[in-house]
Order: C-alpha cells, then structure tokens, then sequence
C-alpha cells in the first residue's frame, strides 16, 4: 500500500510544480510563497478546531487526531523551518529556471536521502535498487552536460544552486520525516505544520515589504490555490505511506521524483521550452530508475 501511495503522491507532486511554476511567472515569490502557506492552512484547519476544541466532527474518520504534547508541537516547528527553507530556495530556482531542467534536479533529493538512510536508519538496498539509484545519478550527469545548450553553467549559476539547496534541504526533511513519523500522526503532522509555515512565512514578508522598496509587484494567478490544494494532497498521501512500518524512506523519496513526468510534460507542451531531445534522454534515465526501484521493493 505504501507504494501506491508514493506513486500517487508523485503524479499529485507534478502537477504542483506545473502549478507552481505558473504562479511564480513575473510574480512576488514571497507574496506567493506566503498566499500558499495560508490556503494550505485553511484546507486543515477544520481538523484543528475539532480536535483542539475535542468538538468530534472527524470521529472515526482519517481526520480524527488527537491533541499533543508541547514536544510535538515543537518537533513540528522544526519541520516548519526546514521545509520552508527549501520551498524559499525552491520557488525562486523555478521561477527563473526552465521547468525540464528543474524538474530533473530535484531527482538528486533521493540520492541524498538514500546516503543519509544508510547511515541512521541502517537500510539497505537489493542490487535491483542500486542500479535505479545508478541511473537517476547518471541522468543528473547528462543533464548538467544538456543544460550547457541553453547557457546554462551548473557550477555558476545561482538559480541552479538555489535548486541544490532546496534538494538539499528537501532531504534532509525527508529524513527528519522518517524519525518523526515513527510517533506522530500523518495528519497531526501535515495541518500543524501548514500552521507554523504560516505564522513564519507572514512574519518574513512583513519585514520585506517594511524593509524593501523594489521588490517585485505580486498579481493574483489562480495557479495560487491550486499549488496549496495539489501540495496537501502529495503530502498526505507521503505521510500515510512513512506511517506505514515498512516503508523505507529511501524508496519513497525516489519515487516521488518520478513527478518530473507530469512536469516534464507540461514543460513542453504549455510553456514551450527548448532543448526537449537531450532532456528527454534524461528522463528515460529517470523513469528506469523508477522502474528498478519499484521491481527491487516488491
């Protein structure tokens, strides 16, 4: 079951960055960035009132979470700032980067989780596996080397390091999720954090519009709710799987970047970006990945 929900969650992560990447176009990240923490938050917060005011309305549904300790709430906040962190280095590579060659990147996530698994969590990998992990890092090789066709230079551009750094971080999240989800409720998790992502993304553009005179105007796209409403659905369906006691985080994680599929595609068709022969190589290297990943977990 844990598989299914991976998968499900990738095509939902897809779609995400299609949407994001709409929004974002000519816009006000932080203004975006700050409109998506609150629907997300809005989309939960009925089953914070009800179990914070123990009102019953969820009772015997997958909504029904009880209240937590202090320490909870705190492991969460955690949560909050590294996430957020990745999303504020994430939204500004996007919006500057083709989405074919940002979509792609963000496959290097899993590589870096598989390491850091390895070393706390003590998992392993059949050959099966190795070899889908083999192929995704072969495909971030070749895509540095496409990439130089449209000018741009892995090693020097900052939109490209603003990528690395929200894999990086994304990572690491994914990591901290396989230790917090061992004792935390999926759903506890996914609508207290949208709640702290909130409070901090308001706090920073406060200070940005109080402190910075030219900054970027922000207009309204209906792309903007729909990132919030595609995000929560990943991010369920990636908790209930973590939640599930044999789920390895490594495989998750990897399986998740199976959403530059759907970015990929739409990439091409509804922004028209260039370059697409050499990227789609890439992917193929991407997708068989996918593929020995899936074949060594069943």
């Amino acid at each position: 079951m844990w598989l299914i929900l991976a998968f499900t969650s990738a095509a939902l992560l897809g779609l995400y960055d299609v949407a994001k990447k709409q929004a974002v176009k000519g816009n006000a990240v932080p203004t975006v960035l700050l409109l998506n923490t609150l629907f997300s938050s809005l989309l939960f917060l009925p089953v914070i009132i009800s179990s914070e005011g123990n009102l019953g309305w969820f009772d015997g549904t997958i909504f029904d979470i009880e209240p937590q300790p202090l320490r909870s709430h705190l492991l969460i906040i955690l949560k909050s700032a590294i996430v957020l962190s990745s999303w504020i280095f994430g939204y500004f590579g996007i919006k500057h980067l083709p989405l074919t060659l940002v979509g792609p990147i963000n496959a290097t996530r899993p590589v870096l989780v598989l390491v850091g698994a390895m070393l706390i969590f003590g998992e392993r990998l059949n050959t099966l596996q190795w070899i889908g992990v083999i192929l995704a890092l072969m495909s971030i090789f070749l895509l540095s080397r496409s990439s130089k066709k449209e000018g741009i230079d892995f090693a020097h551009n900052r939109w490209i390091l603003c990528v690395a750094a929200a894999a990086l971080l994304g990572a690491t999240s994914g990591l901290y999720d396989r230790y917090i989800m061992q004792e935390l409720e999926p759903l506890f998790v996914q609508s207290w954090y949208n709640i702290y992502q909130l409070t901090m993304m308001a706090i920073a553009v406060t200070l940005i519009y109080l402190l910075q005179h030219n900054r970027t105007p922000f207009h309204w796209s209906w792309a903007i709710p729909l990132i919030s409403l595609f995000l929560s659905a990943a991010d369920l369906a990636y908790f209930v799987a973590l939640s599930d006691g044999e789920a390895m985080i490594s495989v998750v994680s990897m399986i998740r970047r199976g959403s530059v599929v759907v970015s990929f595609a739409c990439g091409a068709m509804l922004f028209k970006e260039k370059n697409l022969r050499s990227k789609a190589i890439d992917l193929v290297f991407i997708l068989a990945g996918m593929l020995f990943l899936w074949l060594g977990s069943r």
